[in-house]
C-alpha cells in the first residue's frame, strides 16, 4: 500500500511542476495593450488580462512591449513584428491605385482647383496667374514647410500630403468609399506648401522613415501628422508606432 502511494506521489508532483510552469509562461496582455511575458516586472500584478502562448502572438493581436523590457524574446518579437508590417505595406501598396483617391477637385468650379486655392490663401503676398482666366497661380510668396525657406515661383514649390494618400491607403483607408477619399485629398488641414525636392524624398513615407532635418518644425510635424491619423481614425503599426514613440520623446526633451 505505502509503495502504491508513494509511486502516485512521485508522478502526481512532476505533473503539478509542469502546470505551475505552464502558468507561468503564460502571457498576459494588460487592458491598457501591454504584453507582460515573466520577464516583465508588472507581470505578477498584472491581474485583469487576455492571456497569450507567445509574446509575439500578443505583439501580433496589436499588443505593445512595457517600457524598458530587456526579455530574451524581445529582439526576436520586435524584429518578426517589422517583417510582418513591412509585408503588409508591401501587399496593400500592390493595391494602391492613386485614381482611387480625387485630388486637387475644384468643387466650386470657378476653374481654380485645390492646389491653386492653397497657393492664394496661404501666399504673404497677392498672387499672379498664368493667364486672365486665373486657374493657375503664377508667382506669390510662401514658406517653405520643410526648409522655412522663401519661394516666389508656384512652379518651385509642391501642396504635399502630410499625411500621403498612399500611406493612408495602406494603414486603414483602403476601405473608405470613393467620397471620403476625396474628402481626406483636398483637406486643407492635411495639406502644406513644401519644396519640390523635399516632398519627392519624403514621398509616401510615415513619420518612421522621414522627418524634416529642422528638430523645431520636425515636431510640429510629428504633431500634425498624429493629429491628422486620429482624425481619421487610421493607425501606426507597432514598429512605426515604437518610432514615433522615441521622436515623441526627443520633442519632450528639446
Amino acid at each position: 500500500m505505502f509503495k502504491k502511494l508513494f509511486v502516485n506521489l512521485v508522478l502526481t508532483i512532476p505533473l503539478i511542476s509542469v502546470s505551475l510552469g505552464a502558468q507561468a509562461d503564460v502571457v498576459k496582455k494588460s487592458k491598457s495593450g501591454i504584453c507582460h511575458d515573466s520577464y516583465s516586472s508588472y507581470y505578477n500584478r498584472t491581474k485583469n488580462f487576455t492571456s497569450f502562448d507567445t509574446l509575439q502572438a500578443c505583439l501580433n493581436s496589436g499588443g505593445r512591449l512595457p517600457k524598458n523590457y530587456s526579455g530574451p524574446g524581445v529582439k526576436e518579437a520586435v524584429s518578426q513584428a517589422t517583417d510582418e508590417a513591412e509585408l503588409e505595406r508591401r501587399a496593400y501598396s500592390k493595391l494602391y491605385n492613386r485614381d482611387d483617391w480625387p485630388h486637387w477637385s475644384d468643387h466650386d468650379l470657378d476653374c481654380q482647383n485645390t492646389r491653386a486655392e492653397i497657393l492664394i490663401e496661404r501666399s504673404e503676398r497677392p498672387v499672379t496667374f498664368t493667364n486672365d482666366k486665373k486657374c493657375t497661380v503664377k508667382t506669390g510668396l510662401w514658406v517653405g514647410q520643410f526648409t522655412g525657406k522663401m519661394y516666389t515661383q508656384a512652379s518651385d514649390v509642391d501642396i504635399d500630403h502630410v499625411v500621403a494618400l498612399k500611406w493612408a491607403h495602406g494603414h486603414g483607408g483602403q476601405d473608405w468609399p470613393l467620397r471620403q477619399k476625396e474628402m481626406f485629398a483636398n483637406d486643407p488641414n492635411n495639406l502644406i506648401i513644401v519644396d519640390d525636392g523635399l516632398n519627392s524624398q519624403k514621398g509616401a513615407k510615415g513619420p518612421d522613415e522621414w522627418v524634416p532635418d529642422d528638430l523645431a518644425y520636425r515636431c510640429k510635424y510629428l504633431k500634425k501628422f498624429t493629429s491628422i491619423i486620429t482624425q481619421y481614425q487610421l493607425a501606426y503599426v507597432e514598429p512605426e508606432r515604437a518610432k514615433v514613440a522615441e521622436l515623441r520623446l526627443e520633442c519632450s526633451l528639446k
